[in-house]
């Protein structure tokens, strides 16, 4: 199917009625009304419509008491699609004496026009009617329309009684059959209209929708071409002519028409919402919105207008607009099936697919035959995760449409998460062979083929890609991804190197290449990759706000700061830049910042969601809660779908104390997603605060069931357990969550269950394992080393750390743990080790404690002194820090407040490896 052919189905939804624009301001001139009127029919002549509008109004303006002169000035209102304007210029005609045969027919139109049928039946009565063919034809048009199909008939034979040859006649029994599915009985009365009336425009103008709605475009374009022989001016014959040349892609034949009919009516609306159909046919997406925002202006309730607005703005990525426009169309047609498909892709867009799939479901059933919208109704239990709905679906829409890629695709994804293996690399295999150019499915394939570890299959898909398309950066980005995946950085780079060679501004690729520079301590190269694009694309706000992250990973916060206000400025208008602006200055403490920036945005975009939740974070840092409270109200109304904003309002409930309300918050949240893992981590605190332990790992177990292939519910069990000082129980639950995610929290996890439980063995093997693996991962060096240290194995200790040192050479933690492990061997690098780390973390009590136990050892109490009674206050539940300065209190002649120290550690009777010690010091003061 070709890229503009779902584009050009559109038309068919989207043709309606005229619509009506009040006319142009008359300007006065000097001439009698006679001389005015008759310049008036020679621009008229001249196909100057335009100009002999204006000469007849201001034909008006000299004349106003002039019935005629009104007349002429309505019938060209009229023949311009203004009938609003006509109507009144008609009923001033006829109270100044023009005669009612004349203006009644008229009257009668303009009536019809404004959908004003009731007003015709009491503007023409039956008795006026009763010997006037033209009368009685518009008699029955206005009873048709009222929903008396009786009376229609009635009124349009009597017409034809009085004048056998009344085309208008035949034309309304002909609307009359087809209203009643006689589509033979219509198509009768159109070719006895043709054959009896030929020199009447609207005849013809029947025979072609007659013929279009048959599939006959030739002849219905023929049948439009002898109306415009008859009326060469008749704007509806060149409306219908570009709809037609537009769904068959000939878009410089529909443009001819358009302009002809643009000429003909001026600033018409109809011809307007042509214009917005033309352009969205071609994909000239913001074209036709500033199309369709004209004709919305005048004319707010043309729901064809509304529906093609909607479908703009989905396409240009409007998505929260293009849903207010789908859904207000659909209140009017609920039963629009390609409106609701419309409004499902937008809501997918918008990561919304329950709320896709309630869309879709009113026009869902088992008879649907329309590959699309089952393949949607796919798409959206897909991403819902109720695999086996998506299945069912998407397996009658490959089955209708067997040749369409994408629905493969989808059906191979989802049978993948079902756990058939087999059937979705197959389905993903079939996608990339019908389409060997879908960019969709061959990363889908190549995806799948790496998270299965198939990576030399991989590679050949996406080189399979490569054939088909050598110049898309997008599939060397993606080739240059698989070459990472296996290991191989020379071939990674090369490639993304070519998909900056092809497109030196597709940021993708650049930033995989800044990543290898980063790997390979060349940040100045990295920063120089997005510079590069920056003098391509001066204003790439993306860019931007890659060079303040990779001044963010160099602690370079200024200059961070810089670049995030730069990529703001440069994009004032956008919301994105302005959310990494506002997040930064919230991670770098300046909420006020933050806030100022959220206030400025929001009045803009009062409803959007993001901005709303940044002015809450403000807020909150700003010790503001109520607004705090307010903001978060209005994000619930804003994104009544999202669960995360129902988190927000819970944390503020929180912070006010009202622990009931945040109850109730995080019960919608997990309402709407029962595996949001962040409310149910807030549940599981709020019940074990509250001494309910059973409801924590009530909650724990529920993820376990709804999401099995989550390590989270496992985690959360073991927690519950660790809390409860039941670590043999917690064992076994990181266990499995270890089992299913190899994260490294949870390993570390796992080691500090091993450890409490006493396995100090099985975290010293598993922990050098996991370093072989993961030689980087400080956090289990040093779990090792303090093992090593608590069964002082100070020299293996000192192995770890000293090889953990060469990777972080400036991690405080590191080298106070090395310090004390030389001070333990009497290694004189001991003090020098601990003043370094002292140096990059004076603040922190352990290593305050360890240098300041170091220098109580080396004899020097005086200055160790201080640093113990600092880290003692910062950390006063560590025991070991208080024993530290009891013997430093001691040391220095204090003897009454080292006895007051060890009181206090010996009191709280913890384990600690001096307690003997402590005692007998005790006994000494």
């Amino acid at each position: 199917m070709s890229r503009h052919a779902s584009k050009l189905k559109l038309t068919a939804a989207l043709v309606s009625g005229a619509l009506l624009m009040a006319g142009l301001s008359a300007c006065g001139k000097s001439e009698s009304t006679a001389t005015l009127m008759a310049e008036a029919k020679q621009y008229q002549q001249k196909g100057d419509l335009k100009s002999a509008l204006i000469q007849l109004k201001n034909a008006v303006e000299k004349s106003p008491e002039d019935g005629e002169a009104r007349m002429q000035l309505a019938m060209m209102e009229l023949d311009m699609g203004d009938a609003v304007s006509a109507d009144k210029e008609l009923r001033k005609a006829r109270s100044l004496g023009i005669a009612a045969d004349r203006v009644l027919p008229l009257l009668g139109k303009t009536d019809m026009l404004q959908g004003k049928a009731k007003e015709l039946l009491d503007d023409i009565s039956a008795e006026q009617a009763a010997r006037s063919a033209p009368l009685l034809t518009l008699r029955g048009d206005a009873l048709l329309v009222t929903g008396k199909g009786d009376d229609a008939k009635t009124a349009y034979e009597q017409a034809l009684a009085v004048n056998p040859n009344a085309g208008d006649a035949l034309l309304g029994l002909a609307r009359l059959a087809a209203s009643k599915q006689d589509r033979e009985g219509a198509e009768r009365y159109v070719n006895d209209a043709v054959a009896k009336d030929p020199k009447n425009p609207e005849v013809w103008m029947a025979r072609g929708a007659l013929l279009r709605a048959t599939g006959k475009a030739d002849e219905a374009l023929a049948a439009y071409d002898e109306t415009l022989k008859l009326k060469p001016d008749h704007r509806s014959a060149h409306i219908e002519k570009a709809y037609l040349q537009i769904t068959r892609g000939k878009f410089p034949e529909a443009k001819v028409e358009i302009d002809a009919a643009e000429k003909a009516s001026p600033g018409n609306l109809l011809v307007t919402y042509t214009r917005a159909l033309y352009e969205f046919a071609q994909g000239k997406y913001a074209a036709s919105q500033d199309a369709l925002q004209k004709v919305l202006k005048s004319a707010p309730d043309h729901m064809p207008s509304v529906l093609l607005a909607g479908a703009s703005e989905l396409n240009l990525g409007a998505t929260q607009q293009a849903e207010q426009h789908l859904r207000r169309y659909l209140e009017a047609n609920p039963n629009d099936v390609y409106a609701r498909k419309l409004l499902a892709q937008t809501l997918l867009k918008r990561a919304q697919p329950a709320d896709a799939a309630a869309a879709l479901a009113p026009v869902l059933n088992e008879s649907t035959q329309d590959p699309q919208l089952l393949a949607l109704a796919g798409e959206s239990y897909m991403q819902v995760r109720d695999f086996g709905k998506a299945s069912a679906y998407l397996e009658k829409a490959s089955t209708l449409a067997p040749k369409a890629a994408a629905v493969r695709t989808s059906l191979g994804l989802s049978k993948l998460a079902q756990g058939d293996q087999a059937r979705g690399l197959s389905e993903l295999e079939l996608a990339t062979a019908l389409d060997p150019k879908s960019t969709q499915a061959a990363v889908a394939l190549v995806q799948t083929e790496m998270q299965l570890k198939h990576f030399d299959k991989a590679l050949a898909a996406v080189q399979s890609l490569e054939k088909q398309q050598p110049d898309n950066p997008q599939v060397q980005n993606l080739k240059g991804g698989v070459y990472m995946i296996k290991g191989d950085p020379a071939n990674a780079r090369a490639a993304f190197e070519k998909a900056v060679a092809l497109q030196p501004t597709f940021l993708p690729a650049v930033t995989n290449l800044a990543r290898l520079d980063l790997q390979d301590k060349k940040p100045d190269a990295a920063k120089g990759r997005f510079e590069k694009v920056l003098e391509k694309d001066k204003n790439n706000a993306d860019a931007m706000g890659a060079l303040g992250e990779l001044a963010l990973v160099q602690k370079h916060t200024d200059e961070a700061t810089s670049w995030f206000e730069k990529a703001s400025n440069a994009n004032p208008d956008a919301v994105a830049p302005a959310l990494k602006l506002g997040a930064h200055y919230l991670r770098t403490n300046q909420p006020q910042k933050a806030l100022t920036l959220a206030r400025k945005f929001q009045t803009a975009n009062p409803t959007n969601p993001e901005l709303l939740d940044m002015l809450g974070q403000a807020q909150v840092a700003t010790k503001d809660t109520n607004g705090a409270l307010e903001t978060y109200s209005k994000l619930v109304n804003a994104a009544p779908k999202s669960p995360q904003a129902q988190l927000r309002l819970a944390g503020v409930h929180l912070m006010m104390k009202n622990d009931s309300a945040a109850s109730a918050d995080l019960k919608r949240a997990v309402e709407l997603q029962p595996n949001f893992i962040p409310a149910r981590l807030v549940q599981v605190d709020m019940a074990m605060r509250a001494g309910r332990s059973d409801e924590a790992l009530d909650i724990a177990r529920q993820l376990q069931k709804l999401d099995p292939k989550s390590a989270a519910g496992y985690v959360i069990e073991g927690d519950v357990m660790m809390s409860q000082n039941k670590p043999a129980q917690a064992l076994p639950s990181y266990e499995k969550g270890l089992a299913i995610s190899n994260a490294p929290e949870l390993f570390v996890k796992t080691m500090q269950a091993l450890g409490a439980s006493g396995k100090t063995k099985e975290v010293r093997s598993r922990a050098q394992q996991w370093l072989v693996q993961h030689p980087d991962d400080v956090r289990i060096a040093l779990m090792l080393a303090e093992t090593n240290l608590a069964a002082k194995e100070y020299k293996p200790a000192i192995a770890v750390l000293e090889d953990t040192l060469k990777r972080v050479p400036n991690n405080p933690l590191v080298l106070n743990n090395l310090a004390w492990a030389y001070q333990q061997e009497k290694d004189p690098r001991a003090l020098a080790t601990a003043e370094q780390a002292y140096k990059l973390a004076g603040d922190n009590p352990g290593v305050m404690d360890t240098l300041g136990w170091m220098l109580v050892e080396q004899g020097n109490a005086g200055r160790g002194l201080p640093l113990l009674q600092k880290a003692s206050g910062l950390a006063p539940n560590a025991v070991e820090i208080r024993y530290h300065l009891a013997v430093a209190l001691s040391k220095n002649g204090d003897k009454q407040g080292a006895r007051k120290e060890l009181d206090k550690v010996l009191a709280q009777n913890t384990p600690f490896p001096q307690i003997d010690e402590a005692r007998a010091l005790l006994k000494t003061l």
